[in-house]
């Protein structure tokens, strides 16, 4: 399988790379980056395209061909990128546009992270913006469509999120499942790599008949993420 994976230098798109070295399966991953250090085993060839949005956003750069699916692990904070409008644009505009040209390149599979929540008609304008991608989405139609939807993300970043350490501290002390909130329960992004790359092995439908839509709630991403069985 060849994979494009877009925000490869995040927080789970890291992880993700990490991840696909385990599988033989995985026999090259292109990775879009504006600065990326490939620090990957020789087994697992990695093609980088040194490229920014705005190059992609001009034509200079487009998804290729022969690919037979996209991780798309795009994601920010409003703090971060220093407006709605970006947000929108870095968290919408782009994987839109690289799930159109997906579609028009009729790649199979198509797998995004967007968040615990998303609902286009919420008051909040993060979930907001992350429901109204996934019904942007819905309506390609591509042959598998895999939606994660995570609760808050742990892990090690470059920057320091005050709000992150503290619900992993409020994961450690917290008991979730007991409490019968374990759709709530902050996530490592080991787990959610993890939770996409067993929906690309694993949960294809049997025949391409028909467009299949999979949403992953945190719950669920947690069970797989817990389970090395595969």
């Amino acid at each position: 399988m060849k994979i494009l994976l877009l925000g490869g230098t995040g927080l789970v798109g890291k992880q993700v790379l990490l991840s696909l070295l385990f599988y033989p399966q995985i026999k090259k991953v292109i990775v879009w980056a504006r600065h990326f250090e490939n620090s990957a085993k020789p087994n697992l060839p990695i093609e980088v395209i040194r490229a920014t949005w705005e190059d992609f956003q001009s034509g200079k750069v487009s998804v290729p061909e022969g690919i037979d699916a996209v991780f798309c692990c795009l994601g920010t904070t409003i703090g971060k990128a220093g407006s709605q409008e970006k947000f929108r644009e870095i968290d919408f505009d782009y994987p839109l546009l690289a799930a159109r040209q997906a579609k028009e390149k009729k790649i199979p599979g198509f797998y995004i992270i967007t968040a615990m929540g998303s609902d286009p008609n919420s008051s909040i304008f993060y979930n907001r913006v992350k429901g109204e991608l996934e019904w942007e989405l819905k309506t390609l139609k591509f042959p598998f469509l895999g939606i994660f939807r995570p609760s808050l993300l742990i892990g090690d970043r470059e920057e320091f999120r005050i709000g992150e350490k503290i619900g992993e501290v409020m994961g450690n002390f917290i008991p979730f499942g007991i409490l019968g909130l374990q759709k709530y329960k902050p996530i490592q992004a080991a787990y959610v790599a993890k939770a996409m790359i067993h929906s690309l092995l694993k949960d294809q439908p049997s025949d391409g008949s028909l467009p299949v839509v999979k949403i992953y709630e945190n719950d669920v991403l947690w069970e797989i993420g817990k389970d090395h069985s595969f």
